[in-house]
């Protein structure tokens, strides 16, 4: 196993994972919010913060694809130390990490109506991240707030679908933010 692979983790796990999980929680809760993270060093082309984002979610119980140019034997190898985490299709994953339009949304699982929670979460990595762009309105937002989305309709749609849908976080370098399937976006 190449030295790589086994660097890059969260060096003070119990710290550094607390605040990386207070980070994407709170992201989640904020839609449209920008956090800023740190403590991941994972594999090019992985952002740091979609780095953070698998370890703090990321277990052996918790499928993830990988597309496009993610899915590469450095990038597979250090999930897989680092969380245990399994690779699966798309149709039975947890989570997803690739860019926009590398990733089949309508493979993903939205949940059902007995279990709603069992939908996938994207992680869109971005080449720039910014409060312009798409506005988006709903729970966790005072009245408006602005997202540079890659499109609008596809996130429409899937609001439509509540209480089933994806959520989705988009990454860049060392910042996140998170349109949960409750949010409007205009």
């Amino acid at each position: 196993m190449r030295t790589q692979i086994l660097e890059g983790g969260f060096s003070n796990f119990p710290v550094e994972a607390s605040h990386a999980f207070r980070a994407v929680m709170t992201a989640m809760a904020r839609p449209g919010e920008i956090s800023y993270v740190s403590g991941a060093l994972p594999p090019a082309p992985m952002s740091v913060a979609a780095g953070v984002v698998l370890l703090t979610l990321c277990d052996p119980e918790t499928p993830i694809y990988l597309a496009g140019r993610y899915d590469t034997p450095q990038i597979r190898e250090w999930i897989t130390f680092h969380t245990g985490a399994p690779f699966g299709s798309a149709h039975d994953a947890m989570f997803a990490l690739g860019i926009w339009d590398d990733l089949p949304l309508q493979a993903f699982p939205i949940g059902s109506a007995e279990y709603p929670d069992r939908s996938a979460t994207l992680i869109i990595e971005c080449a720039a991240l910014a409060n312009a762009g798409a506005v988006l309105q709903g729970p966790g937002i005072e009245a408006t707030a602005q997202l540079s989305l890659p499109e609008t309709r596809a996130f429409q749609q899937n609001t439509a679908l509540f209480p089933l849908g994806l959520d989705f976080v988009f990454t860049c370098d060392k910042s996140l933010a998170a349109l949960p399937r409750t949010t409007r976006v205009s």
